[in-house]
Formats: C-alpha cells, sequence, structure tokens
C-alpha cells in the first residue's frame, strides 16, 4: 500500500497529508467543498478556521502555547503558516483566516506527492490505508457509513461561533485600545500621565466599557431573546468551552462578568475608574479591519445578533461582515475504538484525525494529524511506530483519546492531562513551568520526526 486517502481537507487532513508527503508517499486528499458545503463552512480553500481565528495561547506555562511549541519542533507544516499570517492578539496566536487557508491551499496544491479530489466520499474504501478527518461536521452520508464501521450510534455536542464586525463601525470615543493590566491605571499614578501612557502603546484588543445599568439592561434582553430553534433529532449537549454566551447569561445575572466582560485590568478613560463590565473585540485580520467579539459565540438569530449586540456601547452602529452560528459537531467514542496513534483498534487500515475525535481545538486537531501522518509514513517505510510521551500535550491528548472511559467527552489540551509532578508545587506559572520543561526535553529526545 504506497498510497494513501485522506478524507478532509481542513487542519487535521491538510497537516496529516503534508506530514506522508514529506516522504515521498502519495496521497489523495478528498475535499467535498465546493462541491458541498457544511452548515458552518463558506470558504472554498482548504484548513477553513470557523470558530474563532484564536490559535489561543503562545505561552509555556498554557497547555495549547506548550503543545503549539511542540508542533514547532517536530516539524509541523501548518504552525508556521499560523504564525506566518498572525495578526495581533497579546500573547495568543490569532490568524488572518482567510490569509491562513489561502497558504494552506497552496502549499498542498503545489505538493507534487498529493492530489486534490474536490468530491464527496460516501463509502470509505477497504484496500487503502485510509484517514478519516471530516471533522465535527462529516457529511450526512459518511457520518452513515461511520457509523457501520464503529459499530458506535455517534455522539453529538453544540459549537457556536462569534459574529465578526468591521472596526470602521465602532465608536472609538466609547472604545479604548488596551490589553488586560498594561492598560490599567496604577494606584498613584497621574490621570494625565496615565492617559497619555495608553495613548502610546500597541494594543492587541479594542475594548467597549459598560456601566451597571448598561449591562444589566443588555443582559436582560440578551437572556430573551429569540434563538434558532434546534433540530428535535439532535441531543441538546453543549461543550463548556464554546458556551454560547446567552446560556452562559442565564446562568445569573453577573456570569458574563466574571467571565468573557470581567472587567479586572481595564481603566476606562471617561471616568478613570474600573469598568462594571467590559466587552473586548480581537482582531480578525491581518489589515486589521475585521475584529470579532470575544466571548460572544451565539445561537441567536440574525436579526436578534444585530439589535442586542448593538446595545453594546461602542457598537450602536456596528457593521456586522458575518453573525455567529451554532451547528451540531459529531464526534465517535474514540476511548472505545482507537489506540494512542488515531489508529482502529479493530481496523489497522483506518486512522482517524482532527476534532471527530473528541480532540477539541484548532492546534489539537493539528496534532493528531501530524500524529497520524508520521506514524502511516513510517508504517509504510517499515520503520517502528512513534508513540509520543505522556509527558507531552500531544502525547497526553493521544492518551486521553485512547483510553477507554465509558464517559467520554471532548478534550482541549490542558495540563490536568499529563502526569503529575511528584514534588508539590502550589504556584500555577512555577508548576506549569516544570512540567513545560519535562515536555520539551522529551520532544527533544524524539529522532527521525523531521
Amino acid at each position: 500500500m504506497n498510497e494513501v486517502i485522506v478524507i478532509g481537507g481542513g487542519l487535521a487532513g491538510c497537516e496529516a497529508a503534508m506530514q506522508i508527503a514529506k516522504h515521498k508517499i502519495k496521497v489523495k486528499l478528498y475535499e467535498m467543498k465546493p462541491i458541498k458545503f457544511s452548515e458552518a463552512h463558506s470558504n472554498n480553500n482548504l484548513a477553513e478556521v470557523v470558530c474563532s481565528n484564536s490559535f489561543k495561547s503562545n505561552l509555556l506555562t498554557n497547555a495549547c502555547g506548550l503543545l503549539k511549541e511542540e508542533l514547532r519542533l517536530l516539524g509541523s507544516e501548518l504552525i508556521p503558516i499560523a504564525d506566518k499570517v498572525n495578526v495581533p492578539a497579546g500573547q495568543a496566536l490569532a490568524v488572518d483566516r482567510e490569509k491562513f487557508a489561502e497558504e494552506v491551499t497552496k502549499l498542498v496544491e503545489s505538493n507534487e506527492y498529493i492530489e486534490l479530489i474536490r468530491e464527496e466520499v460516501t463509502e470509505i474504501p477497504k484496500d487503502k490505508i485510509v484517514v478519516i478527518a471530516t471533522g465535527p461536521l462529516t457529511s450526512e452520508k459518511l457520518t452513515t457509513e461511520i457509523i457501520k464501521l464503529t459499530g458506535d450510534t455517534g455522539l453529538f455536542f453544540y459549537d457556536a461561533a462569534a459574529p465578526i464586525i468591521e472596526k470602521d463601525s465602532i465608536d472609538m470615543n466609547i472604545a479604548f485600545l488596551g490589553d488586560r493590566y498594561e492598560q490599567e491605571r496604577g494606584k498613584d499614578e497621574d490621570y494625565e500621565e496615565w492617559l497619555k501612557r495608553i495613548e502610546n502603546q500597541e494594543a492587541s484588543y479594542v475594548n467597549l466599557p459598560m456601566n451597571k445599568e448598561e449591562y444589566e439592561k443588555f443582559v436582560t434582553e440578551l437572556i430573551n431573546a429569540e434563538v434558532v430553534t434546534l433540530h428535535e433529532f439532535e441531543k441538546r449537549e453543549i461543550f463548556e468551552g464554546c458556551m454560547p454566551v446567552e446560556i452562559m447569561a442565564k446562568r445569573g445575572i453577573d456570569t458574563l462578568r466574571f467571565g468573557p466582560l470581567k472587567p479586572v485590568g481595564f481603566t476606562d478613560k471617561r471616568t478613570g475608574r474600573r469598568p462594571y463590565a467590559v466587552v473586548q473585540l480581537r482582531q480578525d485580520n491581518q489589515e486589521g479591519n475585521l475584529y470579532n467579539i470575544v466571548g460572544f459565540q451565539t445561537n441567536l438569530k440574525y436579526g436578534e445578533q444585530k439589535r442586542v449586540f448593538s446595545m453594546i456601547p461602542g457598537l450602536e452602529n456596528a457593521s456586522f461582515v458575518k453573525y455567529g452560528v451554532m451547528h451540531r459537531n459529531t464526534y465517535i467514542n474514540s476511548s472505545m475504538l482507537l489506540n494512542n496513534i488515531y489508529n482502529m483498534r479493530k481496523n489497522n487500515n483506518i486512522y482517524f484525525a482532527g476534532q471527530i475525535t473528541g480532540v477539541e481545538g484548532y492546534v489539537e486537531s493539528i496534532s493528531s494529524g501530524f500524529l497520524v501522518g508520521i506514524n502511516i509514513a513510517n508504517r509504510i517505510l517499515g520503520k517502528e511506530e512513534i508513540i509520543m510521551p505522556k509527558e507531552t500535550v500531544m502525547g497526553a491528548l493521544a492518551d486521553y483519546i485512547s483510553t477507554e472511559n465509558s464517559k467520554f467527552q471532548p478534550m482541549n489540551a490542558n495540563f490536568g492531562i499529563l502526569p503529575q509532578l511528584e514534588e508539590k508545587i502550589k504556584d500555577k506559572k512555577l508548576k506549569y513551568s516544570k512540567l513545560a520543561e519535562i515536555s520539551l526535553n522529551k520532544i527533544k529526545t524524539i529522532k527521525e520526526i523531521k
């Protein structure tokens, strides 16, 4: 078998295909766009980023930041592209989604060992090594085939994406630029000196302050706004990591103020005091003309999004270029089906990669595609499979999804899934730094990957 079939041109599928092709092994990469689109996709290019443009923190004391560094060291193809098309986002890695998808598509199309086939796959090939990387929005026909293959009835949860607005439509007389804490006025800092300091800052976020009355009125309208009706046949499970803002608001009047609208670390230049709540906007493209509303994943009807979100001070005349959406995500019970290289236990010709496996997040999906790709290449070349150490985030994720669990749920990169330190360290930053040091030392011992 010197040819591999990869189904799905998302983050995991593209990373897997390129890792296999590095070893001069032919790959047929199937992508159903633009013949057919899922409910959330609209771009013809590969590796379309939907939910948010953030690849999360770059800090090594953040598990996703550490995972990105692991991938950089090991030779990922997609993470360097994300680095190349980054937009300002403080300590996070956020990308220009259009340019990211364009760059990945160009790289795939220019690879002589990858044949990109634009058509929907409705049957899983039985005589080839196959990677199923169709993501959380797998087409209905292929989902049926996967259920036959796995014997699993399928698990579902809901995911949501935040709206995007034009920067020119933000009222900058109300808004202020600044990253959390860097913009906050010091206790003994002179007001005029502080104002001069923040005006010269290079900041990643646009911040919209709210007073108590504005905040409470907004929350009241938000929790009473009309939402898109969900289909009866779909289970109403919502993944905590991407909670719709209106559902979060229903948990209590102050829930948003202690979540995405927390005012800690900011000073309102109009009052010189900390605001009651703050809505943050993050740059969404390199040109800096599009911003997404941070933490505002939503299932509100489009008209309601325009009405309710325009109540936020500074967004009264906001121009929405993309409204938030909410859609069904599908994943298999990997803990009963896959091993720690994402290979099916009962059919070693089949691999899964990406969010369909239960790894939740862009970088996590890339890591699964990477691991699948290098192991398929090694298999074809007669080399040993590479099992990533559990002390690495990549290895810990692979171990998590392959450990039998009757209550299996999708998982983001986090330090909780890594083996814990023998010594107890109370300071979280020191603890995470130590875990990161162990991980990167393990990565450096792995040979013959690049």
